[in-house]
């Protein structure tokens, strides 16, 4: 009966397995008869699950290793999921450090590796954290436009829609009426491209007929012209020849001035005394003198 009892809960009482502990915070989905295996080959299964006796509310997990294979007492039983609906097994990662092989009644470090579900969580949490605050955020945004886009200002925004519709629709008629325009000119917009062309081609040929005359020589000749004057102005400027001592010699100046004068006396004197120059009397008589007024002047008789 003893051997029958132990054979239905899976211990065989005939056999050398090893019974080896591991220590977890947690082992939730891990349950009786789950596998024990050594990368990916069973090698035993769980026990038996209950507290550890020092009270610390840890879980102590009961390890049936039936297979031969041997592994240092330093190795790792890792907690890890099978697949996304399955349950849960214990992995044993071995340690190659020449220690002691695992027996029974040796308590191995347990470690629990991260499932689906947890990375899944990981990730998620913190997406969860921004989607809060950007919805905290949107709501926020949808608020101040609430208050923004008040009556009035839908209002108004509605009729700068009118207006903007009224602008399209004039520049629709505009555009239409340009057309009209451009298909009632159209010979004369032709016409006027054809003279354009033909100015064009003038243009051109006035172009060539400038290039291919010769303006250097011509502008070599007025070089030379401009050369020639600037010497002459040099001259005059230094006072050489007669147009420099015209200008440049003070005594020169000084006659014409006084030879202007003198004419100018001459051409009043003539103007007032006529006679004087030009006398012819009939009967012989006196011509008379006149000042520079005009008056006359008359003459003292000498006594004898």
């Amino acid at each position: 009966m003893v051997y029958t009892f132990n054979y239905l809960k899976g211990e065989n009482l005939l056999d050398n397995s090893r019974r080896v502990y591991a220590i977890y915070d947690n082992v939730e989905g891990l349950a009786t008869s789950s596998p024990v295996t050594v990368n990916g080959h069973t090698i035993g299964k769980v026990m038996d699950i209950k507290f550890s006796e020092d009270g610390s509310g840890k879980l102590k997990v009961l390890l049936l290793i039936e297979d031969e294979y041997e592994f240092s007492k330093n190795s790792i039983a890792e907690l890890y999921e099978t697949g996304l609906i399955g349950g849960k097994a214990i992995a044993i990662i071995p340690a190659f450090d020449n220690a002691e092989n695992a027996e029974s009644g040796d308590i191995l470090r347990g470690s629990i590796k991260e499932g689906l579900s947890e990375l899944v969580n990981r990730r998620l949490t913190p997406l969860q954290e921004k989607i809060e605050t950007m919805m905290v955020s949107a709501d926020s945004l949808l608020t101040n436009l609430n208050s923004v886009f008040d009556s009035k200002t839908k209002a108004n925004l509605k009729n700068a829609i009118a207006e903007l519709n009224g602008t399209l629709t004039s520049f629709r008629s505009t555009s239409n009426s340009l057309n009209t325009l451009i298909v009632n000119n159209q010979e004369n917009l032709d016409s006027t491209l054809t003279n354009f062309n033909k100015l064009s081609s003038n243009l051109t040929t006035i172009t060539d007929s400038v290039a291919k005359s010769d303006l250097s020589g011509t502008i070599e000749e007025l070089q030379s012209t401009l050369d020639g004057v600037n010497t002459l102005l040099a001259s005059i400027e230094s006072g050489e020849g007669s147009m420099g001592k015209l200008f440049k010699d003070d005594k020169l100046y000084d006659n014409l001035e006084g030879a202007s004068k003198q004419l100018e006396q001459l051409l009043q004197d003539f103007k007032l005394n006529p006679k004087r120059y030009v006398h012819f009397s009939v009967f012989g008589k006196k011509a008379k003198i006149y000042d520079a007024d005009g008056n006359e002047i008359k003459e003292i008789k000498e006594k004898n």
